[in-house]
């Protein structure tokens, strides 16, 4: 997964996903039930992905793959940032981005979930 076509395709393959420019022109967020999971910067060459992960995974992601990084701009400890340069595996980026999708869905009130239909 390195272009934008790309991401916005695999976000729209998660159910109630929404694309926001909530902070500028150039940076999309891809929201949950108005919670973030996910965003990039539209122009960015190579493109950027930041994720929301669990503090032990972002811990071996960034000492498996040197292109993960910290968030950038986030909560370092609960967010990674990917450069989609072709390091990392897009079976790892697509497992990745599921996964952050789920956390935050996770985090959600049951009643919220069952509005959304998850």
């Amino acid at each position: 997964m390195q272009s934008i076509a790309e991401l916005r395709s695999a976000c729209a393959a998660l159910p109630q996903t929404q694309e926001t420019f909530p902070f500028d022109a150039s940076t999309l967020v891809f929201k949950v039930a108005g919670k973030m999971y996910a965003l990039t910067d539209i122009h960015g060459d190579p493109l950027t992905l930041s994720l929301k992960v669990r503090p032990d995974r972002g811990q071996e992601l960034r000492v498996t793959y040197p292109s993960i990084q910290p968030g950038y701009h986030l909560n370092k400890r609960h967010w990674v940032t990917l450069t989609l340069d072709g390091s990392v595996p897009d079976m790892v980026v697509t497992e990745l981005l599921a996964g952050s999708y789920a956390l935050v869905v996770r985090g959600l009130t049951r009643a919220a979930r069952t509005d959304l239909g998850l």
